[in-house]
């Protein structure tokens, strides 16, 4: 017997993924839309291509079928989920979590926001047929901030206790970079509703064209361009003026922040003209910028900065006093085919086996509570009938003993490449 995040003693683990994805199948969306887009809907639905394998067929109901759902997260151990989009809304041409620009033009950003909007309703109503067990984020655009404060303050109403999804910006969408002063009344009323700010890998590449690479530049390339979301937020002073803010870096990898923090710091050393950088050209470019910061990018990372980190790698762990055991929050990436699910069992004792079971309580279920809001206390309970044993976690999960088709997961793939 340990003592949980709670103070009280347990014998199995509160497993909650940080990263699952879901949403409605296309017509689910049409109740949620004013009836007076019904038409549009129709037409729209009419000459729509799904262009995603995994959002069609026997096992696309995933996404929206809650007691297959369910079912299938009690089977895997885990009692709470976090869930980000996956599912195509309305009027999109493509999955909203990554689309790529070209952006959308005046003509159909009308269309897209009721689209978004119809997706955040049909989450709340997902979100309510699993009490407790649920954890929705909501979807906003950039293109009009007064429209995504709106939202999101209509998010937070509904209990949408996973906050807000944060876009990217790429070239070619026309919108200004995060660090630009637009976004301000965003942030201010999310740290105003305690919700949340998440930055999924996926949405802040560019446009790489119609070229046989363009995919394998974006699989080498997504997790840096989420990354930089970063150190744009910290330098343009967006965490030191909303201290209570916290922002989630989801599904890009983990081992990357130590040495980034390190470099943030660093810079932000020359450009306040520290230790001989007085004078120097990182001086000139960054003094009065840096002036503003109160605190070393780190302290920020410290104080208001989590990871969902996503089928996290055994070497990663072995981090995570590098990057705060307190940030790190594990995910499935359920029911993508590269995360860790069906095999969480398996994955947990691959990469946290031999961790102190404190710390591992924290990492893969407790930081996520705090961070989203689930009672862990409510859900004693249901962990007393899934979840996995401090026992079972303990032990060490050798190569030979993992499951042929779980090497789609790149966290399996590694440890059967290395061993």
């Amino acid at each position: 017997m340990v003592s949980d995040v709670r103070g009280g003693a347990l014998d199995r683990y509160a497993v909650i993924s940080a990263d699952c994805h879901g949403g409605g199948a296309i017509d689910d969306y049409r109740p949620y839309l004013p009836s007076a887009l019904h038409d549009e809907f129709d037409c729209w639905r009419a000459a729509f291509e799904n262009l995603y394998d995994d959002l069609q067929g026997a096992d696309a109901p995933r996404n929206w079928d809650s007691d297959r759902r369910l079912a299938e997260l009690d089977a895997d151990g885990v009692v709470g989920e976090v869930i980000f989009p996956n599912t195509i809304p309305p009027f999109f041409p493509q999955a909203s979590l990554v689309h790529q620009p070209p952006g959308a033009t005046a003509g159909d950003l009308a269309l897209r926001w009721e689209g978004l909007r119809a997706h955040n309703r049909w989450l709340a109503d997902f979100c309510s047929a699993a009490p407790g067990r649920r954890a929705g984020i909501a979807q906003v655009l950039l293109h009009d901030v007064d429209l995504a404060v709106a939202e999101i303050r209509w998010a937070a109403g509904a209990g949408l206790t996973g906050g807000v999804l944060l876009p990217g910006t790429p070239e070619g969408s026309g919108l200004p970079p995060l660090y630009a002063p637009d976004y301000e009344p965003m942030w201010a009323a999310c740290e105003d509703l305690a919700l949340p700010m998440n930055h999924h890998t996926g949405s802040g590449s560019p446009d790489y064209g119609d070229y046989p690479e363009a995919k394998a530049m974006f699989l080498v390339e997504a997790t840096w361009y989420a990354h930089r979301t970063l150190w744009q937020l910290i330098y343009a002073g967006v965490m030191d003026r909303h201290p209570a803010l916290q922002f989630v870096f989801t599904e890009q990898g983990t081992s990357w922040i130590p040495e980034m923090l390190m470099t943030l710091d660093y810079y932000k050393a020359r450009m306040s003209g520290q230790a001989g950088a007085d004078g120097s050209q990182e001086h000139i470019f960054g003094a009065e910028l840096m002036g503003r910061l109160s605190l070393e990018p780190s302290e920020y990372w410290a104080r208001q900065c989590h990871v969902g980190s996503s089928f996290i790698r055994r070497e990663e762990v072995q981090m995570r006093h590098a990057v705060g055991v307190e940030r790190i929050m594990w995910g499935s990436d359920f029911p993508h085919r590269e995360g860790c699910w069906p095999y969480s069992h398996e994955h947990l004792r691959l990469a946290f086996a031999g961790v102190d079971p404190v710390e591992i309580a924290a990492m893969i279920g407790g930081n996520a509570a705090r961070v989203y809001g689930f009672d862990l206390d409510a859900l004693a309970p249901v962990v007393a009938q899934i979840g996995p044993t401090i026992e079972e976690v303990a032990r060490p999960l050798p190569a030979s003993d993992i499951p042929g088709d779980a090497l789609r997961c790149p966290a399996f793939a590694l440890a059967a490449l290395m061993s």
